[in-house]
């Protein structure tokens, strides 16, 4: 057996590096603009969060804004409904993910269809014949344009009381039913192959090209992983990963890292990524929301950025402390504070419900913090207008 090599030290300073450079937050517009500035970001985070929360704009158009400028909303509409560039489904949280990645979502949604859905066990089949009668005869629908439920009882708070919601459920995660299009958190749904123009679903991904998915899509967008990091919320995967990449370690494509306070946690990187050196503007300011993917994966976020960003949305208002949904703001490389903000969308305005100095920032004092504030507060200009705009 050959030797493994030995881990390469790696210092927090460093990694927080990388990881900027592979989700791109160290330029000002990594992926050009328009639509298809939104298929290039989508496809090289690998997906992009979805979220009901609005207390200011949902996180998916939040994050596209955050790596591209001029982002527009009607640029993901036309990704989604037009192009079809990107499509919405399960990764380890509802998302847009890339079109081009289709084949890998394909044998969960034949689980689905063989085995059921945990969350959708009351749907029953006379309402999925339902709403696949209806879409395959008129046309792709909301659950609006379904007015003759007879409702019943929530049995979740999230619940719907329309049976045919629920049926829809079942048939996006099934892959039978794709969402063609949104206004706001309400979806359009058609069948998947007529969206796409198919006459059938793409071949399914084998488990293994899955696992390989999994480590080159983290790679990408995170520039050094480990398992944790690889299989967020997928833990049953974490034994296939782990097989490609001791792979692709004895073939010298991957390195062994030793990340600076790690312990016995393992990383690994692509050599490459390690030579190549990166250099981030100290002034570039970016105001994350809190289902990025610098910031979801909260264990993680901790271990680079030395920091726990507290997402305080379900905790009792006397109980927070930065906030009900406080936003993670990014200064160079350090993170530094985390704003409470609300948008006054009836007059027009973006307000300032709580400021935290977390971090450098709450050490920083004198001139260093008043500077830090000048550039946030440029960046909140900013970040107004695209709260307020179309």
């Amino acid at each position: 057996m050959p030797a493994v090599p030995t881990p390469i030290p790696l210092s927090k300073t460093a990694a927080r590096r990388l990881w900027l450079r592979a989700q791109r937050l160290d330029s000002e517009a990594p992926f050009g603009t328009g639509p298809e500035a939104v298929a290039a970001a989508v496809a090289h985070l690998g997906y992009v969060q979805i979220d009901t929360i609005n207390v200011i704009e949902r996180c998916h158009h939040h994050i596209l804004f955050s790596r591209i400028p001029a982002y527009r909303r009607a640029d993901l509409r036309q990704a989604q409904s037009a192009d079809k560039t990107v499509f919405e489904y399960w990764t380890h949280a509802l998302a847009y993910v890339p079109s081009q990645d289709f084949r890998y979502f394909v044998p969960a949604m034949r689980r689905y269809r063989r085995e059921g859905h945990r969350w959708l066990q009351t749907v029953k089949p006379e309402d999925s014949r339902k709403v696949l009668r209806l879409i395959r005869q008129g046309g792709a629908l909301t659950i609006r344009d379904i007015d003759d439920d007879v409702l019943r009882e929530k049995d979740h708070a999230w619940a719907s009381r329309k049976p045919s919601k629920r049926a829809l459920q079942l048939g996006f995660y099934e892959g039978v039913l794709t969402v063609s299009g949104r206004d706001g958190m309400l979806k359009t749904y058609d069948l998947t192959t007529r969206h796409f123009g198919w006459d059938r679903l793409p071949k399914g991904a084998t488990e293994r090209e899955i696992a390989a998915y999994l480590l080159d899509r983290g790679l990408r967008a995170q520039g050094i992983v480990s398992l944790d990091s690889l299989c967020h919320l997928d833990a049953q995967r974490k034994a296939d990963v782990r097989r490609i990449i001791e792979s692709r370690v004895r073939r010298g494509e991957l390195v062994p890292v030793a990340l600076e306070g790690a312990g016995k946690q393992e990383h690994w990187a692509m050599p490459a990524a390690l030579e190549e050196p990166v250099e981030i503007d100290p002034a570039r300011v970016h105001i994350l929301s809190p289902f990025d993917p610098l910031i979801i994966q909260r264990k993680r976020t901790k271990a680079i950025f030395d920091y726990t960003h507290l997402f305080e949305a379900y905790v009792p208002k006397e109980k927070r402390q930065l906030g009900y949904f406080a936003l993670p703001v990014l200064v160079g490389e350090e993170i530094v504070a985390a704003l409470d903000l609300k948008t006054d969308r009836q007059n027009g305005k973006l307000l300032m419900q709580k400021w935290s100095w977390v971090g450098t920032g709450r050490a920083a004092r004198g001139a260093v913090r008043k500077d830090l504030k000048r550039q946030i507060e440029d960046e909140l200009h900013r970040f107004q207008r695209f709260q307020l705009g179309d």
